[in-house]
């Protein structure tokens, strides 16, 4: 699928599927100029770098997390240009290279296909998917164990009314204008979108939490599917439904909310913490789900020259 390029070289498109724990990054989308402050981006454009292509490689995210948000498996595209005597590298190679060099141990790579010269990761994206995970029974945060520290919201509470939850979050299902769940600074044209899946369900802890600790603890998840979500609207209605969970907020009022389209009401300003949410998937018609990432002994990558060497990279997460 190689394209003119450069003269004397061809350029090949590919998507990636990559993850990232948030907590020590400014958000996926990268930071230019002087700036301390770092995106995944950055890292993954970084490790591009040491693949020698013609020209210099720019990741196109699907989907943009703010900072402290996790992903599962984010998306991105990105065209590599090769010299003309060169075959274009194969999926399974860019994959294992971009591990490689990858500079921050919180970031890893999980596969890669090769795409049309137009393919847009953005565009061409039909359903994400975010999970919100809570954590009730514990009192105070900093009892919150280790092993969930920055994956969870920890709610000071020893229960919810799940129930009550459920039903609030039927009222978001569907084709609505969701103004009154968008953050401002939103780019969208449009604020209508097409919720097709929203659930409340018991979710699992860490397996490495204590006896002792799990009797006390309980963790919900909050899925979302949408093909695509305004600026923080999956935590403005994650933090609508822990309300209506915690009594403050009945579920008709949720759909009250929703009615009123406006962002600067009571109860819609207040948004869920960063670290409780997990971009989960971005699928593609066509394109099966990442697979989840496995041990690798060695990979082949390219060295200063440009040419195919074997490395060991490190222990994916």
């Amino acid at each position: 699928m190689g394209l003119a390029g450069t003269a004397g070289s061809a350029c090949t498109r590919y998507l990636v599927f990559f993850q990232y724990l948030g907590t020590d990054f400014n958000g996926v989308a990268a930071i230019r100029g002087a700036q301390r402050a770092v995106g995944v981006q950055n890292f993954l454009e970084e490790a591009a770098e040491r693949l020698k292509s013609v020209e210099q490689v720019k990741f196109t995210v699907s989907s943009r997390t703010d900072a402290g948000v996790h992903a599962l498996s984010n998306a991105a595209h990105l065209d590599i240009h090769r010299r003309s005597d060169q075959p274009p590298f194969s999926p399974e190679v860019l994959t294992q290279a971009l591990n490689t060099h990858l500079r921050h141990p919180a970031i890893r790579v999980l596969q890669a296909f090769q795409v049309p010269s137009d393919f847009h990761a953005r565009h061409a994206a039909t359903s994400r998917t975010y999970l919100y995970r809570l954590a009730t029974g514990c009192t105070r945060h900093d009892q919150l164990p280790v092993f969930e520290q920055n994956l969870c919201w920890a709610l000071q509470t020893d229960c919810l009314d799940v129930a009550a939850m459920q039903e609030a979050a039927q009222h978001l299902l569907g084709t609505h204008d969701f103004s009154a769940f968008q953050s401002a600074g939103s780019p969208a044209a449009s604020t209508v979108r097409t919720l097709r899946h929203v659930s409340v369900s018991p979710g699992p802890a860490s397996p490495f939490l204590l006896p002792q600790e799990c009797r006390k603890l309980q963790f919900w998840t909050l899925e979302f599917e949408s093909q695509s979500f305004l600026y923080r609207q999956v935590r403005r209605m994650t933090a609508v439904l822990v309300a209506v969970g915690l009594g403050v907020l009945t579920p008709t009022q949720v759909k009250v909310i929703l009615e009123s389209r406006d962002p600067l009401g009571k109860h819609q300003t207040r948004v869920a913490p960063a670290h409780g949410l997990f971009l989960k998937s971005v699928l593609y018609s066509g394109l099966g789900p990442a697979p989840a990432p496995c041990r690798v002994h060695s990979v082949e990558t390219t060295d200063d020259s440009g040419h195919l060497a074997e490395a060991t990279p490190a222990t994916p997460l």
